[in-house]
């Protein structure tokens, strides 16, 4: 179907103002980082119960969290949030938003966390750094007054391959127990093959272009663009993994690494599906308060949390 009317109006809008100044490739990431938070407050913002800022060891010092319960006192079931930016840019600032609203519609605990970016921190930090904190986020919900055994991770983008990433080392390592992954319009597969690659190549807010910067910053060029920690899809195997919803949009370069990770999950016997969002470009989770047509993205997202969570 054609671009969504709302979509359209906000690319013509960031071209027209300038806001990011460029691509990423060109601007770098320092202003880059600076857009994501501009562009993550498009979304609009909502109260939430308790908000509390923690931190959890990692293995390169501390972790960063936000968390978002929309219960003062209730102990939930909990969602770990990885925040997407091609593993470059974007933090709890820039996802802030979108994990108050996630909280309040899935009526569970959601739990962001900050990882350590590139090109500062390059591959594998920011995997380690994902497992590590939903790791303490289990060993340690008594304190944080939620259920660690009913356990959800999630994530956008660049966030969404670090949740993939993340239940594949929990099962290699044997914890902690993750009950589901949610990944919107997820980084799957490394070498950037896939039509959609081409088909939506140019300016529709994250351009095959960024994406390959996004890799050169992270892996560089000495990682195995196949090692299933930078893609998932090319792990050997994917069984006894956790149920997977696997959201894509229609005008995204990953669009279909996206869908095809969640047939590979169903061939391995996991429960898992796509739903693509027709006239959706990549980044549009959250944007229901200039995208209407959203909205159904972060209610088909709530209601999947708690079904698997309940």
């Amino acid at each position: 179907m054609p671009l969504d009317p709302n979509v359209e109006l906000l690319l013509q809008s960031i071209e027209q103002n300038g806001e990011s100044g460029g691509s990423i490739c060109d601007v770098g990431v320092e202003q880059s980082r600076q857009f994501i938070e501009l562009f993550g407050s498009l979304g609009g913002t909502v109260d939430v119960a308790r908000v509390e800022d923690l931190t959890a060891p990692g293995p390169g010092g501390d972790i960063p969290m936000r968390l978002y319960s929309p219960a003062e006192e209730a102990v939930l079931p909990v969602v770990v949030y990885f925040h997407g930016g091609g593993w470059c840019i974007g933090n709890i600032t820039s996802h802030d938003g979108v994990c108050r609203k996630l909280a309040n519609q899935s009526a569970l605990t959601v739990i962001s966390v900050d990882y350590r970016l590139a090109p500062e921190h390059t591959f594998p930090c920011a995997a380690e750094d994902c497992y590590a904190a939903a790791k303490w986020i289990a060993d340690n919900a008594e304190q944080l007054k939620v259920d660690g055994s009913r356990m959800a991770v999630a994530g956008d983008s660049a966030g969404g391959n670090l949740a993939a990433v993340t239940c594949l080392l929990a099962r290699d390592r044997g914890e902690p127990t993750i009950a589901f992954q949610l990944l919107m319009y997820p980084v799957i597969d490394g070498t950037m093959s896939f039509p959609s690659y081409k088909e939506n190549a140019e300016g529709k807010l994250l351009t095959a272009r960024d994406m390959a910067f996004f890799y050169d910053n992270y892996a560089g060029d000495d990682v195995d663009r196949r090692d299933w920690r930078l893609s998932p899809l090319y792990a050997p195997d994917l069984g006894g993994l956790p149920p997977a919803l696997v959201i894509t949009a229609e005008y995204d370069p990953l669009r279909d690494e996206g869908e095809a990770y969640a047939d590979a999950l169903q061939q391995a016997g996991v429960e898992a599906r796509s739903s693509r969002y027709d006239g959706m470009v990549h980044g549009f989770f959250g944007l229901e308060a200039i995208v209407p047509a959203s909205a159904g993205a972060m209610e088909e997202a709530a209601a999947a949390l708690k079904y698997w969570l309940k």
